[in-house]
């Protein structure tokens, strides 16, 4: 990034800041964090919860991702409306409804009733259709060329795909799962609703017990932030990167 930029987005990053503090001073609240200090312990465990269920959950819709992209682009019509069902099913309806109806719904015929798991695997399976369509776009990306002349030299589809498309294809979908991963930490604040206790939920207990709901939104919107940015911004550095990789075909 150049100086100029820089110094330009540490500007208006600081203006936004003094705005919204100002706001909140002019409306004349009377702040007191004291309380929901108190409660630091709380938000630790959320934090750690948050970390851990986003972590186990990017892992299987990482996994699931690649089956959705593969059964999405079979050449056989079953298998691939298969695939464009789960999609459409799962980027149509509210994860706060999934994760429900996965909880009180599917997990009793499981016999299952444990919170984390139940909730990171219907996070995971809600990030697989996102997931499956980045690990498409990237698959069709790569020329088909490529694919034919290794099709050509006795590889079989599986091993084109394996040692000559994913390779190409993985490195254009870093910043798209990077912006994925980003999401899925703020989906992950919807497992309240299931009783597991992570950031949100945590934020929802301190203000139930100390009546100061806009303090404990402001910390739980802090610490949200903290673990955004630097991934927004990880982001934004690969893309450019990437696109500078693509010019010059240095990989990266």
């Amino acid at each position: 990034m150049k100086p100029r930029e820089l110094l330009v987005r540490a500007a208006i990053t600081v203006a936004a800041v003094a705005a919204f503090v100002a706001a909140l001073l002019l409306s004349r609240y009377r702040f007191d964090f004291e309380p929901t200090w108190r409660y630091r312990a709380l938000y630790g465990k959320g934090l750690l919860v948050t970390l851990g269920a986003t972590a186990v959950a990017f892992a299987i819709g990482m996994a699931l991702g690649v089956g959705v992209a593969l059964l999405r682009l079979s050449r056989r019509l079953a298998v691939r409306h298969l695939g464009d069902l789960y999609v459409e099913v799962i980027r149509g309806t509210p994860f706060l409804v999934q994760v429900t109806i996965a909880y009180f719904g599917i997990a009793p015929l499981l016999r299952l009733n444990d919170k984390f798991l139940v909730g990171t695997f219907a996070l995971g399976a809600f990030a697989a259709a996102y997931m499956g369509e980045i690990f498409r776009a990237g698959i069709e990306s790569v020329d088909r060329g490529q694919v034919e002349a290794a099709r050509s030299l006795g590889l079989s589809r599986a091993q084109s795909l394996r040692h000559v498309v994913f390779p190409q294809a993985f490195k254009r979908m870093i910043p798209p799962l990077t912006g994925e991963l980003i999401a899925l930490t703020k989906e992950s604040s919807l497992l309240f609703a299931i009783g597991l206790v992570e950031m949100t939920a945590a934020a929802r207990q301190v203000g139930a017990d100390t009546y100061k709901y806009l303090e404990a939104s402001i910390v739980v919107a802090a610490m949200y932030l903290t673990l955004t940015v630097p991934l927004s911004l990880l982001a934004r550095r690969l893309e450019r990167r990437l696109k500078r990789s693509e010019r010059t075909g240095v990989h990266l």
